[in-house]
């Protein structure tokens, strides 16, 4: 787990949304997701519940945001 990860995650929670938090990071969306995919992978849980309309963190997803938040 990386720290640009996490900062990446923490915006996409924030502003709900993949493109939002690339362009508030001055990222690419691809970028954005390459992150995510990361931490869900590492972590071996789904961390976003995902709809063509918006993105919300699971439970273990908001666990992970007040984690990374401190």
């Amino acid at each position: 787990m990386e720290l640009k990860q996490l900062e990446a995650f923490i915006k996409v929670v924030e502003l709900q949304s993949f493109s939002k938090a690339a362009r508030s990071l001055f990222l690419t969306q691809p970028t954005i997701s390459a992150h995510i995919a990361l931490l869900e992978r590492e972590f071996n849980m789904k961390l976003l519940e995902r709809t063509t309309k918006s993105v919300s963190a699971t439970p273990n997803g908001e666990k992970l945001y007040k984690y990374a938040r401190e």
